[in-house]
């Protein structure tokens, strides 16, 4: 991979890519291998993304939170796999209420852990559930919605506090499609994800996109929203995965995020929490999660890395990464792709510039509609 030394440049470039995350990696490597050049820029220290792996005490730390690659598309499977070897993880996640353990998704493992031999059948397990439900038409909030769906001892245990922290505000004061759909399970299956492919590369998610870069020219620390003018001016075309608003220098607004701030430790003991994902669902730990990263890929390193997540407002890091996709934001979030859209050289892609969060597989899939 070529990194630019400021001051230097070539010829005039075919896409000019802000942002070297999975989408504009993606974009990158089929617009090179279609004969088109590329300058890539991004604003932080390396490539990647949110994806970004980093490798300390022969652990592959997952520096922005974690990333399970999963999807029930064979073609995006066997496009992602061409760039690494995949081992077989199976994410299980558990969820600690006040010291009590629950395995997630919601399932008969979970509904025996709280409801002991009221659920230890399916049926069991559904009358309670049932007997539990808020029937009500049209739910006004995410609590409603939530209760409506799958009643309270589950909402209180496992949602209500996860989500409030997650959001920094209360469920009552949440909209209800935040939550469309729980995901139940009447079987005994910790899998939390339903697709058919799923795994961890072996060796971190950096080594992909050092890959799909190789002889594309990068420029690292480098702000594109600053400069403007002068970057558009080097190609043809802009391809851009940044914040809309930013874009167009918020002259409608700011939109709306939630942040995440992380902590990472080194501890000097093999095993912390003998799992990859553990979330703490009260609302009065700070921390939604905490990630043991050694789980993820099998590592017999006698220390271990934990990482805590703590949600936090958008202005306290200026890192987006939901989108708070009310209406309020979505009709501010238009406007702006009414202004995109009458830029014939610009092309938005990726979980930012379209204002949705995407899956790994999605944002790949994004990417490929432009070339295949």
């Amino acid at each position: 991979m070529k990194v630019y030394i400021k001051g230097v440049r070539m010829n005039k470039y075919d896409y000019l890519i802000v942002g070297s995350g999975l989408f504009g990696s993606v974009f990158a490597y089929e617009a090179k291998k279609k004969g088109y050049k590329c300058l890539v820029l991004e604003k932080r220290a390396h490539i990647g993304g949110n994806i970004y792996t980093e490798k300390r005490d022969n652990i592959n730390i997952h520096i922005y939170g974690a990333h399970i690659f999963h999807t029930s598309d064979k073609n995006v499977w066997n496009y992602i796999n061409q760039f690494a070897d995949f081992n077989n993880y199976i994410n299980s996640p558990v969820a600690n209420f006040k010291g009590k353990l629950f395995n997630l998704p919601f399932n008969m493992n979970t509904f025996y852990q709280i409801w002991g031999e009221k659920a230890s059948t399916p049926e069991k397990a559904k009358n309670v559930i049932n007997s539990q439900k808020l029937i009500i038409d049209k739910p006004k909030n995410l609590e409603e919605q939530a209760l409506s769906l799958i009643g309270n001892d589950v909402y209180e245990l496992l949602i209500k506090g996860y989500t409030e922290k997650q959001w920094g505000r209360s469920a009552e004061d949440l909209p209800p499609d935040i939550i469309k759909r729980i995901p139940v399970r009447y079987k005994f299956d910790n899998n939390y994800f339903n697709d058919s492919y799923q795994g961890i590369p072996m060796g971190g998610y950096t080594q992909i996109i050092e890959k799909m870069l190789n002889n594309i020219d990068v420029e690292l620390e480098t702000d594109f929203n600053k400069n403007r003018s002068y970057y558009c001016s080097l190609a043809e075309k802009v391809v851009y995965t940044g914040t809309l608003d930013s874009y167009f220098d918020f002259c409608y607004g700011n939109l709306d995020y939630r942040s995440v701030r992380f902590e990472e430790k080194k501890l000097d003991i093999s095993n912390f929490q003998g799992v990859a994902v553990m979330n703490f669902t009260e609302r009065e730990i700070p921390y939604t999660r905490i990630i043991e990263h050694k789980h993820f890929e099998y590592n017999e390193c006698p220390a271990t890395w934990i990482s805590y997540e703590y949600p936090v407002d958008y202005k306290i890091t200026s890192e987006p990464y939901y989108p708070i996709n009310d209406r309020t934001n979505m009709e501010l979030y238009n406007r702006y792709l009414l202004l995109a859209k009458a830029e014939n050289n610009l092309i938005l892609g990726g979980r930012l510039a379209e204002y949705r969060y995407y899956d790994m597989d999605k944002t790949i899939a994004s990417a490929l509609k432009f070339w295949l």
